[in-house]
């Protein structure tokens, strides 16, 4: 089999394959109409629309969980070369936790934390 060949039969795979996940899409699709509005958030009735807009707080809130994401995000790899790297390790983290200290209390001092 030449280089040719082999293309087009790598060709016709890729498009057997790809009308194989539009027929199954399109088997296993819900209906055309909409569903009826049905409960949301743990099975109690919705008492405002699903898109409607959050109040400008929340977006505090994320960020405050962004923050401390990205903390976990960089303290799990942390932990597992801390017996490699020693005590320089520990220090690092330590300078890291103090700037995201810092950046609360900032954030509690300006009162971005309050809800009322």
């Amino acid at each position: 089999m030449n280089g040719f060949t082999a293309s087009l039969a790598l060709l016709g795979v890729a498009l057997l394959g790809v009308g194989g996940v539009y027929g199954a899409a399109r088997a296993l699709r819900s209906p055309a109409e909409p569903l009826p509005a049905g409960p949301f958030e743990s099975g109690l009735e919705p008492s405002q629309h699903a898109v409607s807009r959050f109040h400008v707080r929340w977006y505090t809130v994320s960020m405050l969980f962004l923050a401390f994401d990205m903390e976990m995000v960089f303290m799990y790899p942390w932990t597992r070369v801390i017996s490699a790297v020693g005590a320089s390790a520990v220090i690092e983290m330590f300078v890291f936790l103090a700037v995201l200290v810092a950046g609360v209390l900032h954030a509690w001092r300006e009162g971005a934390l309050r809800w009322t």
